[in-house]
C-alpha cells in the first residue's frame, strides 16, 4: 500500500518535469497535432509511457511490488504499441499498419488459459478496438488523460478485489503519469498526448480490464468492460453514424466527436471536458460495483441506454459547414437574387 502511494507520487512528478522538457524537442522536430485551430507539439506520450514503465519495472526489480509474468507481458506489449504509435506521430502511417501492431501485441497479452480460444479472440478485438478508440478520444484538450485516469483508478480498484496486486500498482502509476501529463494539458493545452500516449494508454487500460475479468462470466464480463470505457465507445459510434449518414470516408478527420459537439451546443473547452469526465466517471462507478457484486449485472444495461441516447441526441447536432462550402451556397443563393 505505501510503495504504492510513493510510486503514484513518483510517476506523477516525474511525468509532469518530463512533459515540460520534452515540448521543446517536439516543436524543434515538428512532431505537431494539426488537427487543431492551433498547431500542438506531441510529447505527451513521449513523458507518459516511460514513466509508467520505469515506475512499475523498478518496483518489481526492487520486489517492492512484484508485477508477475502476464503484467510483464502486459506492459512490455503496451510499450510495443506506445512505440508504433511514436512513429505515427513522427510520420504517417496507415490505418492497416496501426491495427495489425495492435492485434499482435493484444494477442500478446491475453491470458488464454482463462479465456480460452473464442474468448481469447475476442478480448483480442476489443483491446484493439478500444486502443483505438482512446486515439480518437484525443480530440480535445486534456480529455483523453481525463477519461484514461478516470479509468485507470476504476480497473485498478477492479484488480485490487481479485487479488492482482502487481496489476493494481501499475493501473495506479500509469493513473498518476497521465494526472502529471494533464497539468499541461488542460486546456489551453501546451502539450498534446499523441497517439503514442493514447494508443498506450488505451492498450493497457483494455488489456488489464481483460486480465482482471478473466475467468468470469462472458456475459457479465463484457456489461463491465463496456462501462468502464463506455465514453471512449460512445465517441467512436457517434463518429461513426455521423460519417456513415453524412456521406463521408470514415477514417477521414473532423469535428464529428462528443467534446466538438458539446463546443457547438454553447459549453468552453473545459466545460465539455468536465462533462465527459464526469460521464466516465459515473460509467466507471457502475462497472466497478458490478464486478464487486454490489449491484446486479443489469446496472450496466442503464450506462449503455445513457450512452445510446447521448449519441442520438448530439446526432442532431449540426456540423459546422466548412468555408469552401458557405462559399459555394452563399454564391450560389447572391446568383438566384440577381436572376
Amino acid at each position: 500500500m505505501l510503495y504504492g502511494i510513493a510510486a503514484a507520487t513518483a510517476a506523477l512528478f516525474l511525468s509532469a518535469v518530463l512533459t515540460a522538457l520534452v515540448r521543446a524537442p517536439a516543436l524543434r522536430l515538428k512532431l505537431l497535432d494539426r488537427r487543431r485551430q492551433r498547431p500542438l507539439p506531441l510529447g505527451g506520450g513521449a513523458a507518459v509511457v516511460p514513466v509508467t514503465c520505469l515506475v512499475a519495472v523498478a518496483g518489481d526489480w526492487t520486489g517492492a511490488a512484484p508485477l508477475g509474468a502476464d503484467v510483464v507481458r502486459l506492459l512490455i506489449a503496451g510499450a510495443a504499441v506506445g512505440a508504433l504509435g511514436l512513429i505515427a506521430d513522427a510520420r504517417r502511417v496507415k490505418a492497416r499498419f496501426l491495427l495489425g501492431g495492435t492485434a499482435v501485441a493484444a494477442a500478446c497479452a491475453v491470458p488464454y488459459t482463462e479465456t480460452g480460444a473464442l474468448g481469447g479472440i475476442a478480448a483480442v478485438c476489443w483491446i484493439v478496438a478500444v486502443t483505438l478508440a482512446f486515439r480518437a478520444l484525443d480530440h480535445a484538450d486534456g480529455l483523453a488523460a481525463t477519461v484514461g485516469t478516470v479509468t485507470a483508478f476504476g480497473v485498478g480498484v477492479c484488480a485490487a478485489a481479485e487479488v492482482l496486486d502487481g496489476l493494481a500498482v501499475l493501473l495506479s502509476v500509469l493513473a498518476a503519469a497521465l494526472t502529471g501529463f494533464l497539468m499541461h494539458n488542460w486546456h489551453p493545452a501546451r502539450v498534446g498526448l499523441g497517439a503514442c500516449g493514447s494508443l498506450f494508454a488505451g492498450f493497457t487500460l483494455a488489456a488489464a480490464a481483460v486480465v482482471t475479468r478473466a475467468g468470469h462470466e462472458g456475459a457479465a464480463s463484457a456489461g463491465v468492460l463496456f462501462a468502464l470505457t463506455a465514453v471512449a465507445s460512445a465517441d467512436v459510434l457517434l463518429v461513426v453514424l455521423a460519417r456513415r449518414f453524412g456521406g463521408r470516408p470514415l477514417l477521414r478527420g473532423g469535428p464529428d466527436h462528443l467534446a466538438h459537439r458539446l463546443r457547438r451546443l454553447g459549453l468552453t473547452p473545459q466545460g465539455a471536458t468536465v462533462v465527459l469526465g464526469a460521464a466516465a466517471s459515473a460509467a466507471v462507478v457502475v462497472g466497478v460495483l458490478v464486478h464487486l457484486g454490489r449491484m446486479a449485472p443489469t446496472g450496466v444495461l442503464w450506462v449503455a441506454a445513457g450512452a445510446l441516447i447521448v449519441v442520438i441526441l448530439l446526432l442532431r447536432v449540426k456540423r459546422p459547414q466548412s468555408r469552401r462550402t458557405a462559399s459555394v451556397q452563399v454564391g450560389a443563393q447572391l446568383r438566384v437574387r440577381n436572376g
